[in-house]
């Protein structure tokens, strides 16, 4: 799902997901190969340009090895 006006939620999340990603050494294609996700996708969701599924965040966090929680850390 993609959204006009970038949320506060979806900035941290983004964040979140940015560097936990660059601290195992993942580039964006690497994370959405082991995710099964779009490369493209997976920018969106760093620049807070999109807004994840559930299933999108289960995705994420498996290869990142955090959990769902870890991601939305900080969001409100």
């Amino acid at each position: 799902m993609r959204v006009d006006n970038k949320h506060s939620a979806l900035i941290t999340f983004g964040e979140n997901l940015r560097n936990f990603r660059k601290e195992i050494g993942l580039s964006q294609e690497e994370l959405a190969l082991q995710a099964d996700l779009d490369r493209a996708y997976v920018g969106g969701l760093e620049r807070g340009e999109r807004n994840p599924t559930i299933m999108s965040l289960l995705r994420i966090a498996k290869p990142l090895e955090v959990t769902v929680s870890e991601l939305l850390e900080g969001v409100k």
